[in-house]
């Protein structure tokens, strides 16, 4: 690649040292007070197609990680100037529109109706940041496996945060990978993708998406990543991160901007 990316490896290292003072790991106890309590995981995004947002009910952490399905509730999703758009149940548990895309600065709000309760979430979409490429690379420790890292360049003057979602072989990996401007703002930025679920080998079909996500997502995904915690889908922790569901509620709502790119590793 001609353009000259600065190399993120070297800042996570810093990043490592001041990490504390920028950003504060937030303790998730873990325990079995929030069994069947709701879990709610809605998504806004930029791309046509299908808006989701599934419910399912929490389990003890040390269970088998089967989350029961919550359907008949009413769900519907609104936009800033009134707009309503009601959600269709199918598979149980998962809630669609395919009539809403969203746009980039506006602000959306969740409503979910179930078992006599009425949950609410906001927000609002930030601008998109273009994934510019995506490249393998041998592993350090074992040069029969490979490191995925993505290119792009960062908006001068903003305060960006995102999120990375690795497939292989049409699987996702299991793991969290936010990243902030902190050290980046306005930079060409190159981020090594380094995961422990599953190998990535010559041969390999992997495909990254890019997700332009709002602070109160990126502090809710950096919490789940510190505490190294899975739950359904890959994004609901025993004991939930800060979101803006309110009344309280396991899980999260995002409108984000997505993208992806595709490459078969050589």
């Amino acid at each position: 690649m001609k353009q000259t990316y600065l190399n993120y490896q070297i800042l996570a290292f810093i990043f490592s040292l001041l990490a504390l003072g920028c950003t504060k790991v937030i303790e998730l106890p873990i325990g079995n007070q929030d069994k069947g309590k709701l879990v709610i995981e809605g998504e806004i995004t930029n791309e046509s197609g299908l808006q989701t947002v599934k419910l399912s009910q929490n389990v003890p952490f040390y269970d088998q990680n089967i989350y029961p399905a919550v359907s008949g509730a009413i769900v519907t999703l609104s936009d800033q100037a009134g707009a309503s758009y009601s959600l269709t149940e199918g598979p149980t548990g998962t809630y669609t529109t395919n009539t809403l895309i969203g746009l980039v600065s506006n602000t959306y709000t969740m409503q979910v109706v179930t078992n006599g309760l009425s949950y609410t979430a906001s927000s609002t979409m930030p601008a998109l940041v273009t994934l510019d490429n995506i490249t393998a690379k041998n592993s350090v420790f074992d040069k029969t496996k490979k490191t995925i890292t993505v290119y792009y360049q960062d908006p001068a003057g903003i305060a960006n945060y995102y999120r990375f979602v690795l497939y292989v072989n049409g699987v996702q990996v299991k793991g969290f990978f936010p990243y902030n401007d902190t050290f980046t703002d306005g930079k060409p930025v190159r981020v090594d993708i380094r995961q422990t679920d599953m190998d990535i080998r010559t041969g390999a079909t992997v495909t990254v998406e890019m997700h332009c996500i709002d602070k109160t997502m990126y502090t809710y995904w950096y919490t789940l990543a510190s505490q190294s915690v899975n739950g359904p889908g890959g994004g609901v922790a025993p004991t939930n991160p800060p979101n803006t569901i309110s009344p309280a509620a396991l899980g999260y709502f995002s409108a984000h901007t997505s993208q992806r790119k595709t490459i078969i590793v050589d």
